[in-house]
């Protein structure tokens, strides 16, 4: 989720080595489980001995009889002995399309690393570090945690880029993602406060064309998917709080492809520079040299690949999208370094445009202000509205269709309330000049003691 040079930030300062592919099939239907419990047949019906005859009869009949008894008493006992019934083998493999938690694809929690780089130059030694290597042993559940949401991240969008065609609707490629996520996570966000144990980091960003980030549907729109547009998917995962943020960009004409390839290697580039002392301002530099070395030609004219100025990265605060610290896109005078425990997005923007971003259009994302202390609210709707947000979303970023889903209604008035009051922050959707198009690559990078992970690399980017 994009950070915007032109917004305060909210919360508190705090090739693929390792990676393990992740379990998914090849696109086919989806198919049921043969690991199933074992169903028991019924007993054969068996002749009831002993009631032959008369305590008279001779004595083949009494040993008839008796024989008969034994027959029946073993066939009694046998009636008795059920096969006992198989235990419910756990899936090893995903569906199409993804609905099986991860946790049960991964029994023991030990899921996929990233991309584990080692350090450089002075912070060499930390690979070998006791003292570094028992650090990261003390943060094994946030390991677990961040690795078991990129792994859902992967499945998710790894299916979504393969299927998401277009003459699909936004709101239908929205709610497909985030309904794998959710049952990807088993965590389906309805129950009270079940959105805080896992699900989504925030909502689904779909933004075509001029528009960057932050759009996602409201309910009722109808906008669909055209041949020649320029997709930004940008969704969070998260896990008791630790969210990966992780983006990618759609494009079906080969036009567009040098503005993805710009885009995905600048991204690249940010990541490569990143680590332990590491100052933002010269990353954004980087990535900036190699953002503008590319250009696009479209209907004849050739425009260079500017990145867009007012957008940056972010660290990652626990329940928080956005940290304190910015990582800028271009190069700048920030002396901020990046420390040993920071997570960090490192996302860039590429646009044919003026390469810098406007507020536009209607609306979708909110989040609520973790900063903002008591606020006297005066209109009812607004109390009701706040208390469903703590309780089910905190200061995770929601949207109005998550608000439909919990069955609020009417609660506009409310909500812009609670924004106009500071409690509820908004974020409209960021837009270049009509007409250009602009891509967006994103990956979130862990920044350990004995190693950078970056936590949500797989094999499509």
């Amino acid at each position: 989720m994009a950070g915007h040079g032109g917004r305060g930030s909210r919360g508190g300062s705090p090739g693929a080595q390792g990676y393990l592919q992740p379990i998914l099939t090849s696109c086919r239907p989806p198919r049921r489980w043969a690991n199933m419990a074992a169903v028991d047949e019924p007993a054969k019906p068996v002749a009831n001995g002993g009631g032959g005859g008369d305590e008279h009869d001779d004595d083949s009949d009494d040993d008839a009889g008796a024989a008969n008894g034994a027959e029946a008493g073993g066939a009694a006992k046998k009636k008795k002995k059920r096969k006992p019934k198989k235990k419910k083998k756990n899936p090893t493999s995903q569906t199409e399309p993804p609905t099986v938690p991860v946790s049960q694809l991964f029994p023991d929690k030990k899921y996929p690393a990233g991309e584990e780089v080692e350090y450089r130059d002075d912070n060499r030694y930390r690979t070998t570090s006791e003292e570094k290597r028992h650090l990261d042993n003390i943060n094994a559940d946030f390991l677990t945690d961040y690795r078991e949401a990129a792994e859902v991240h992967r499945q998710v969008r790894q299916y979504a880029q393969r299927t998401i065609r277009p003459g699909q609707t936004l709101t239908e490629i929205a709610e497909g993602i985030e309904n794998s996520v959710r049952a990807l996570t088993g965590h389906q966000g309805l129950a009270e406060g079940d959105c805080m144990v896992a699900g989504m980091g925030f909502p689904c960003g779909l933004s075509i064309n001029h528009c960057a980030a932050h759009f996602t549907p409201n309910a009722g729109n109808k906008l669909v998917l055209q041949q020649d547009d320029v997709m930004k998917v940008d969704f969070g995962v998260h896990v008791n709080g630790r969210i990966v943020d992780s983006a990618f960009t759609l494009a079906f004409e080969p036009k567009y492809d040098n503005l993805l390839a710009a885009v995905k290697a600048a991204t690249n580039a940010g990541v490569a520079e990143a680590g332990i002392d590491a100052r933002v301002g010269e990353i954004g530099g980087v990535i900036q040299e190699v953002m503008e070395s590319y250009e696009v030609e479209l209907g004849g004219t050739t425009y260079p690949v500017k990145s867009i100025r007012n957008l940056t990265g972010h660290t990652i605060m626990p329940y928080s999208i956005h940290g304190t610290k910015a990582v800028p896109i271009v190069k700048s005078n920030d002396q901020t370094k990046m420390e040993e425990g920071d997570v960090f997005a490192i996302e860039t923007f590429g646009s044919t445009g003026a390469g810098y971003v406007r507020d536009e259009g209607e609306v979708s994302h909110y989040a609520k202000n973790g900063d903002v202390g008591k606020v006297d609210l005066r209109l009812s709707s607004a109390k009701s509205l706040l208390n469903v947000i703590n309780k089910n979303f905190g200061t995770l970023p929601f949207c109005r269709r998550y608000l439909d889903r919990l069955g609020q209604d009417k609660y506009l008035l409310g909500l812009n309330s609670l924004v106009n009051a500071g409690v509820v922050e908004s974020y409209p959707p960021l837009c270049d000049k009509k007409g250009s198009y602009t891509a967006q690559f994103e990956h979130t990078i862990l920044i350990r003691p004995t190693v950078k992970e970056v936590i949500s690399r797989g094999e499509d980017y």
